[in-house]
């Protein structure tokens, strides 16, 4: 179809406010299953008759597929057209969820998990990339708000519905709800998005990059999954893998950036405002996300709040977030947006040293309102950062650079799962030996015995305060590190110039 340089035309007010919204409940979709199963792995290990280890498979397969098919989606749109790939995607995506709730077996949910997040993994650049084809530029900012939304509500939600569906009803209806909102975005889609379709281009197929793709990314994303219970380096397989997803991963490079039709365009590296808004983009997604894993275990490991509770304190963010989404999209184009972003980074950073002071004795508004304050900084980040990486490249280059900077973004969320989980696991047993070192046991055993403990309750005791206090300052501690990052990503903001053109703050070719 013959591509008009304004698409949202074709569409009149009430389909572009449809549109957007399917678009957005997509994301939020996807975004969802990255974290919904995370808290059901027990009940589905239990179910499937498989050790808890062997479940942890249902995650890492679903994180695998979806970081190779994201940075896919640049030449995927070019091939098949932006809506074709959205809706081929959206199919896929709901059959096998369905296929994930009426699995028996390990090898079978994780063969549905793979072809979820091969699936799942366009949908949501795609969505990203349509929201400018359906909307003006001067609309963009209130749609791109929304957007963002989903990204920051998704995550928080997740366990929290993971937890209820699983404890209230079964782990197997975590996959079947997908099903009747992917029938209800497929057929908006196909109602509303066919006239803003993309012109397709039939390039070959560089099968080389694409192998080289699926396995250093599969050896990468193993490793960060696995790494942590397997004594990282300690351990000859993780070792292994390390290897061979550094060898893969230049092999990949050399490749593609010598290959007349790359699989996966990274020449748009070469834009400096692109490369270096990755980096600041990548660092404080990250120490973002590093609260979303580590508050949630905290708090039900150590400080006995439920899983509903512990999410509601993370999703604080989200709500707030929402608040302030539309006076930051308002500002696009009206303020530089290197200050925009560095307000958003600085105020999370804020934040993120607040969150350094918690003690045991916090109560639940003392651990929601520095989340509840953070959200306010959020959109300043992501809508004008988004913006900012896709303006510094080329019109026709946007597709490929939109689907790199979600594929960036997922693996920040891995990495960043894997190290916080790992800094905290290790400061912990820093701090239970200096705790430990600095007690007199025969002192605290003495006064618990005037208050009717006996020795073994005494024990208990002293051993459960002892793992509190232990968790909450390696707690703090991880929160110093995700500080000394966002310092890092600040600072990286200034050296990106100032755009020459602006794009809306979505990804989106047209």
């Amino acid at each position: 179809m013959n591509d008009s340089a304004t698409p949202w035309d074709r569409l009149t007010p009430r389909q572009r406010l449809l549109g957007g919204l399917v678009l957005a409940l997509t994301n939020f979709m996807v975004v969802l299953d990255l974290t919904v199963a995370n808290v059901s792995v027990p009940h589905i290990a239990g179910n499937l008759g498989i050790s808890a280890d062997q479940g942890t498979w249902v995650i890492t397969s679903y994180a695998v597929a979806e970081a190779i098919s994201v940075p896919l989606t640049g030449w995927l749109a070019q091939r098949f057209g932006a809506v074709r790939l959205y809706i081929g995607g959206m199919v896929g995506f709901g059959l096998f969820s369905v296929l994930c709730g009426l699995s028996m077996t390990l090898g079978m949910i994780v063969f549905s998990r793979i072809g979820q997040g091969l699936c799942g993994g366009p949908l949501m650049p795609m969505s990203q990339m349509l929201l400018t084809r359906v909307y003006p530029p001067e609309q963009r900012g209130r749609a791109m708000g929304l957007w963002t939304m989903t990204i920051l509500l998704g995550p928080a939600l997740g366990p929290i519905l993971g937890g209820y569906i699983s404890d209230n009803w079964s782990w197997h209806w975590i996959f079947f709800i997908n099903a009747p909102v992917a029938v209800v975005c497929l057929i908006g889609a196909y109602a509303l998005l066919r006239p803003v379709d993309t012109p397709t281009k039939k390039n070959p197929i560089d099968l080389v990059g694409l192998a080289l793709l699926v396995f250093w990314i599969g050896c990468l994303q193993i490793m960060l999954d696995i790494g942590r219970d397997h004594d990282w380096f300690g351990d000859p397989m993780i070792v292994m893998l390390a290897v061979f997803a550094a060898i893969g991963f230049c092999a990949f490079l050399i490749w593609e950036l010598t290959e007349e039709h790359p699989i996966v365009n990274l020449r748009v590296f070469r834009h400096r405002g692109f490369s270096l808004g990755l980096i600041a983009f990548c660092l404080c997604f990250g120490a973002y996300f590093a609260s979303i894993v580590a508050i949630p275990q905290w708090l039900q490991l150590s400080m006995g709040y439920t899983a509903s509770s512990a999410g509601l304190i993370t999703a604080f963010t989200a709500m707030s977030a929402i608040l302030v989404a539309p006076f930051a999209a308002r500002l696009m184009g009206k303020v530089d947006m290197r200050l925009m972003v560095s307000v958003g980074i600085a105020l999370v950073g804020v934040m993120s040293v607040a969150r350094a002071g918690w003690t045991s004795s916090a109560d639940f508004w003392s651990l929601a309102l520095p989340q509840f304050i953070q959200g306010f900084g959020m959109p300043f980040f992501m809508i004008p950062m988004t913006t900012l990486m896709l303006s510094a490249v080329d019109p026709d280059e946007i597709a490929s650079a939109a689907g790199l900077q979600n594929f960036v973004r997922t693996l920040a969320v891995a990495v960043s799962t894997s190290l916080v989980l790992t800094a905290w696991g290790d400061a912990q047993r820093v701090s239970r030996n200096e705790i430990s070192g600095a007690l007199h046991p025969d002192d605290a055993l003495s006064q618990l015995s005037q208050i009717g403990m006996t020795a073994d309750q005494s024990r208990a005791f002293i051993a459960n305060l002892v793992d509190q206090q232990t968790m909450v300052v390696a707690l703090n501690y991880t929160f110093l590190i995700a500080a000394a990052a966002l310092v890092v990503s600040f600072a990286t903001v200034w050296l990106l110039p100032k755009p020459s053109h602006i794009v809306g703050p979505g990804a989106g070719g047209h």
